[in-house]
């Protein structure tokens, strides 16, 4: 019952939409209207606001690192350990990929999964982000900088922090979020993949 608890505040936490709240703010389109209809912090920088996407980008990060601080504060207390904190680490990622607030229409997980990977271990975090720094000033392309990290990162966490609940944890994260790429690796098959700073023509 209380992992439950753990689970479904951790969720709620990752429903709550920071590209929809950063569009409003600045007062640009629902993301979910334009480019790839994706609720994150890219298709919300296709509008060319770099403040609402880098507000998107900490937001969604946030969430996901806070998720985990606060598992990993209040397990204890209630006689839990790791298992407390890699429900929270899952839920507040699929809180954020199928959100309820947005009837289960959310975002791909890049930046919350960032978030995680800090808060659950600050090396794989570090090494995770690298990575996905190497591959977009290497080929300029988001989507596959996000594929090649989240491939790679599994591999960093059971090297940091063997095969846990953690590791595990991190290894669903990242089959989901290659899952949830399944259109932009069909289009880097067939080489129409957009590079980052390339503009899109905005589409419904």
């Amino acid at each position: 019952m209380t992992l439950l608890l753990f689970a479904l505040t951790a969720y709620l936490l990752g429903s709550i939409s920071f590209a929809v709240i950063a569009s409003w703010i600045f007062k640009l389109p629902d993301p979910r209207t334009y480019g790839s209809g994706n609720p994150g912090a890219t298709n919300v920088l296709r509008t060319g606001k770099k403040a609402a996407a880098v507000l998107t980008l900490l937001g969604d990060a946030g969430k996901g690192w806070l998720a985990v601080m606060l598992g990993q504060i209040y397990a204890p207390q209630f006689g839990l350990g790791n298992e407390a904190v890699a429900v929270s680490a899952i839920a507040v990622f699929f809180g954020h990929v199928f959100p309820v607030f947005l009837r289960f229409r959310g975002g791909k997980g890049v930046a919350t999964a960032v978030g995680i990977l800090l808060g659950l271990n600050i090396g794989v975090g570090l090494l995770a982000m690298a990575t996905w720094l190497f591959a977009t000033i290497v080929w300029r392309i988001s989507s596959l900088s996000a594929l090649i990290a989240a491939t790679l990162t599994p591999v960093y966490a059971y090297g940091l922090m063997g095969f846990d609940l953690l590791s595990q944890a991190v290894l669903l994260m990242s089959i989901t979020l290659i899952w949830r790429h399944q259109e932009n690796i069909a289009n880097l098959l067939a080489g129409k993949e957009g590079r980052i700073g390339e503009r899109k023509t905005p589409e419904s």
